[in-house]
């Protein structure tokens, strides 16, 4: 029954794969489509677009306001007003005129308003630089994503050919001990460890296999490739050499460079300038205005008469706040708890970063003598089985030492993948604290 489930998995596996569409990618062209099709980066972009509208916005206070307005309205009728002077003919003082429409250009210009509109300047600009900033972080942390991703597929599949191999070689190993069975040189029990180590290792190149599959589902993901598309990773697993780092450098580098920092400093001084903003309402407001009608009748030309006319006018208007019940104090008291809240977080992200990168630069270290023991460890488990192999045919040890020694091979030949993919993960996690 087991062997019937073991194929039937097989054969599921066997058929998903087949017909899908290869596609042969680099760790550099992984990231690369993941970074043109990312949602998350077009919404940071959009954020982005919108903060630059902002920017827009703010510098257009301190251009003038132009007002067009037209209007057309239908009076009842009423009585004309018409007086009669002696030794003069009657004249109508107010005609019955129920057609009434009107035209009107205004225009306001803000001359000064307290610094209301260069704190508002300011402010939008910092904010658009922090959507800049986190523009750069999410492209980052994509990076990252997508570099994780990938080398998770590779050490998937890696682990499923070291566990192919494993299985192949329990299988040779098993047909060896049923002859020495047959001839009488093995017992029963040989045969059922044997057979028990292969089960074991082909449940777990299954469980590898599955495991490939999610992986590569995320990256197909990631890459935005068609559902049914099968990876193949043609990165080498194997990390290239490079210096030991710098720890102090390296978190200067990332405290100079991270985009998360820059963005906080920006919102930083855009807190900063919102409070200039909000004490701007305690000092005068001073405007130039001006105006031209023209309407049939025109209300400011008297007597009126049925006629388009013109007028114009121009003025300079000056208003401050006496008492506003605390409004204006209270929003710039709010205002610098948020600047003191912002800088509170910044500084907060400058001691992680520190952390962040010391930890990062000690799995690093960590990471490379692992590979270095691994490497070592599949070299002696490698001997090892050699060793065991020509003894076992020279009838000098137990099937089960045998078996000891392929088991520990299998064993070694995963943990080197592993510590090679830990490797790789650990410098990408370092390069990223970073903020490279």
């Amino acid at each position: 029954m087991k062997k019937y489930w073991l194929f039937a998995l097989l054969t599921i596996l066997a058929t998903a794969d087949a017909g899908a569409e290869t596609v042969r990618l680099t760790l550099a062209e992984a990231v690369e489509r993941a970074r043109a099709s990312s949602p998350r980066l077009g919404q940071l972009a959009a954020l982005q677009t919108a903060a630059d509208a902002g920017l827009q916005g703010a510098r257009a206070g301190r251009l003038p306001v132009l007002d067009l307005a037209a209007s057309y309205t239908r009076n009842s009728s009423v009585p004309e007003l018409t007086l009669a002077l002696p030794g003069t003919d009657p004249r109508t003082i107010f005609p019955n005129i129920p057609d009434n429409y009107r035209t009107r250009a205004g225009l306001n210009l803000p001359i000064y308003t307290g610094g209301r509109v260069e704190g508002a300047i300011r402010a939008a600009d910092h904010n658009r630089e922090a959507a800049g900033r986190d523009l750069e972080a999410g492209v980052k942390d994509l990076v990252l994503e997508a570099s994780s991703a990938y080398w998770q597929l590779v050490t998937a599949r890696e682990s499923a050919r070291v566990l192919a191999e494993a299985v192949a070689a329990f299988e040779a190993h098993l047909k060896q001990t049923k002859d020495r069975q047959q001839l009488g040189m093995a017992a029963r029990n040989e045969v059922l460890l044997v057979q028990v180590e292969r089960d074991r290792a082909e449940l777990s190149r299954l469980a590898a296999d599955g495991a490939a599959q999610v992986a590569n589902a995320n990256l197909v993901r990631l890459a935005d490739l068609p559902p049914d598309s099968q990876v193949e990773p043609i990165e080498p697993l194997a990390a290239p050499a490079e210096p030991r780092p710098d720890l102090e450098a390296l978190v200067k580098e990332a405290l100079d460079g991270r985009p998360e920092a820059a963005a906080l400093r920006s919102r930083a001084a855009a807190a900063q300038a919102t409070v200039k903003v909000a004490r701007s309402a305690t000092l005068p407001q001073a405007s130039l205005s001006a105006g031209y009608d023209y309407a049939r009748p025109n209300g400011r030309i008297l007597p009126p008469v049925e006629e388009w006319k013109g007028s114009w006018s121009l003025g300079v208007s000056l208003s401050i706040t006496a008492f506003d019940g605390g409004r204006t104090s209270a929003a710039a008291a709010q205002a610098r708890a948020q600047a003191e809240a912002v800088r509170r977080q910044l500084e907060d992200l400058e001691r992680r970063i520190r952390l962040e990168v010391t930890s990062r630069v000690l799995d690093l270290g960590t990471s490379r003598a692992t590979v270095e023991v691994a490497e070592r460890n599949l070299e002696a488990a490698e001997e090892n089985l050699r060793v065991s192999r020509d003894r076992y045919h020279e009838g000098l040890i137990a099937s089960f030492e045998l078996l000891d020694a392929e088991t520990a091979l299998l064993h070694a030949g995963l943990d080197r993948t592993t510590a090679a993919t830990q490797l790789r993960l650990a410098q990408a996690s370092l390069r990223r604290a970073v903020g490279r």
